[in-house]
C-alpha cells in the first residue's frame, strides 16, 4: 500500500505523518515530499514468531507519503506542479486531514474537503480532456475498436467530473475499471478523511463509526498528541496513553481504517525461515494469493495448504488440527479469509 497524506496548509498533516511513522524526518524530495515504510502491527504475527521461533519475520508494509500543502486553486492557478499532482497519483489512498482545533462547525469542514475534491476532480478533467484530444487525431488515421471504446469511456468520465462529482462514484463495469487504471485519476482513489482536534477537543470527539464526509470514512484524533505519542519509548508511551485515556494509538486505527476502506486482508505464511503476512484484496482466491508470493506459484498452483489462524492456537499445532480435521487442502477456487495460514504446492 502505497498511501498519501494531503491536507492544507497548517491543518497538522505533516505532524500526523509523524504520528503515523513515529519518525521525525523521513526520506525527502526537492519538492518536499517525504516518504516511510512503516510495519502494519500484528499480533498473529507476533505470536506465530513466537512459536515458531523463525529467522525472519516481516510484517505487512504501508509506504507513507507527506504531501506538499493542497487548497482550492492550486490547480487552476498551478500553484501545484506537474510532477507533485503525479507522486499523488501513484498513491492507492489518500488521508485527508482538516483542521478542527477550534471546534469548527461541520459546515466549515466540508466545505474545506470539498474544495480538496475540486482541484482533485479538475486535475482529472485536464487528463481525460487531453488523452481524448490525443484520441481524435489517431482515430482519423485507421479504425481501432480499443480507441473508440477507450473514447466512449472517457467521454462518460468527463461528463461525471463536468457535474462536479468524482469519478469514485461512478459506476463502473470491470472492465472499464481495467481501462481506467492506468490514468491513476486522483477523484478516483479512496480517501479518508482525519479531522485533527486539539487537547481539549479530545474529549468531544464523537466515536469513528458515527460519520462519514461525501461516503469517506471519517477519523478523529489529536495529531500533537499523538505525534509526542510516537516518539517515546514503550514504558513511557503506556503510562502517556492512561494518562489521557488513549486506548489505542493513531497508527493502529488508522491502519485498520486503510484495510477497510481499501477492502484488505492479510494471510499467513509459518515456517523456521520466516513468518510473514500477506496483505490482499478481499475476495482473492488461492490461486491469486499464490501469486502475491512469487508469480511462479500461481502459474504453477496445484493445492493450497490451509488452517485458519484461529484453529492453530486453538488445538496448538499443524498436527493437532489435522488430527481434528480444521487443517484443509482447497484447489485454485477457493477464496482466502482474513488470517488463513497457507502454504502452497506448486509444480516444477
Amino acid at each position: 500500500m502505497y498511501i498519501s497524506v494531503i491536507g492544507p496548509a497548517l491543518s497538522g498533516k505533516t505532524t500526523l505523518f509523524q504520528a503515523l511513522s513515529g519518525v521525525e524526518s523521513a526520506r525527502g524530495f526537492s519538492d518536499g515530499d517525504n516518504i516511510i515504510s512503516i510495519d502494519v502491527p500484528d499480533e498473529r504475527v507476533d505470536e506465530l514468531s513466537r512459536i515458531y521461533r523463525p529467522k525472519k519475520t516481516t510484517y505487512a508494509r504501508i509506504e507513507l507519503a507527506d504531501t506538499v500543502a493542497i487548497s482550492e486553486g492550486n490547480v487552476k492557478d498551478s500553484t501545484i506542479n506537474a510532477k507533485t499532482l503525479q507522486k499523488m497519483r501513484m498513491s492507492d489512498a489518500f488521508i485527508l486531514t482538516l483542521n478542527d482545533f477550534e471546534e469548527a462547525a461541520a459546515a466549515e469542514l466540508e466545505k474545506e474537503f470539498h474544495g480538496i475534491m475540486s482541484e482533485f476532480i479538475l486535475a482529472d478533467m485536464i487528463l481525460i480532456e487531453g488523452r481524448l484530444e490525443r484520441i481524435k487525431k489517431q482515430a482519423g488515421k485507421k479504425e481501432n475498436t480499443a480507441l473508440l471504446l477507450e473514447e466512449k469511456l472517457l467521454e462518460q468520465c468527463l461528463a461525471h467530473v463536468g457535474e462536479g462529482k468524482p469519478l469514485r462514484t461512478l459506476e463502473l463495469a470491470v472492465s472499464d475499471e481495467k481501462t481506467l487504471r492506468g490514468f491513476r485519476f486522483l477523484s478516483q482513489k479512496p480517501m479518508m478523511i482525519a479531522i485533527n482536534c486539539s487537547e481539549d477537543g479530545m474529549g468531544e470527539m464523537p466515536g469513528e463509526e458515527e460519520r462519514d464526509m461525501e461516503g469517506c470514512p471519517v477519523i478523529h484524533v489529536c495529531a500533537s498528541l499523538e505525534c509526542e505519542l510516537a516518539m517515546m519509548e514503550e514504558a513511557e508511551r503506556a503510562a502517556f496513553m492512561e494518562e489521557f485515556s488513549v486506548k489505542e494509538s493513531i497508527r493502529g486505527r488508522m491502519i485498520r481504517l486503510a484495510f477497510d476502506t481499501l477492502g484488505l486482508i492479510s494471510f499467513l505464511t509459518v515456517g523456521e525461515d520466516e513468518c510473514r503476512a500477506w496483505p490482499i484484496r478481499k475476495g482473492m482466491n488461492a490461486q491469486e494469493a499464490a501469486g502475491a508470493i512469487h508469480t511462479d506459484l500461481a502459474s504453477k498452483f496445484i493445492r493450497a495448504e490451509t488452517v485458519s489462524y484461529a484453529d492453530l492456537m486453538k488445538y496448538g499445532g499443524m498436527a493437532e488440527c489435522k488430527k481434528a480435521g480444521v487443517w484443509r487442502l482447497e484447489g485454485k477456487t477457493y477464496i482466502v479469509e482474513d488470517g488463513d495460514i497457507i502454504s502452497i504446492r506448486a509444480g516444477t
